[in-house]
């Protein structure tokens, strides 16, 4: 049964980027969402295996749906996937409960590399 893999960024590009990196040996079921109110509301709606997540985004960012996502479930299973490198950043996503940070664009072996860590493939 494939994964349903959610991914959360209001960029059409960087979720096709995101798309066209995944690992070609397995089969997700995948959603997606342009913002991160839009990304919880789905969130709670498919209860995906998996989130990928961006922090820059209009309406709710990622912090705040990050830490709304684990509200609703504290195992959920979060890879940010960002272009803020920061290590204010990474430190504050950690601490809200993501999985782990990718910086962003992603390439194909870096994603499949924290998918299989995080035990989505």
């Amino acid at each position: 049964m494939p994964k349903k893999l959610l991914i959360v960024d209001d960029s059409p590009v960087s979720r096709a980027i995101i798309k066209k990196c995944l690992p070609k040996d397995h089969t997700f079921e995948l959603f997606e969402a342009g913002d991160g109110k839009e990304g919880l509301e789905k969130f709670k709606e498919i209860k995906p295996d998996g989130t990928l997540l961006d922090l820059t985004m209009p309406v709710m960012d990622g912090f705040e749906a990050l830490e709304e996502m684990k509200k609703v479930d504290s195992n959920a299973v979060i890879i940010v996937l960002t272009a803020d490198i920061q290590q204010k950043a990474y430190e504050k996503v950690m601490a809200l409960g993501a999985g782990m940070v990718i910086p962003k664009p992603p390439s194909a072996a870096a994603l499949a590399d924290g998918l299989a860590k995080m035990g989505l493939t």
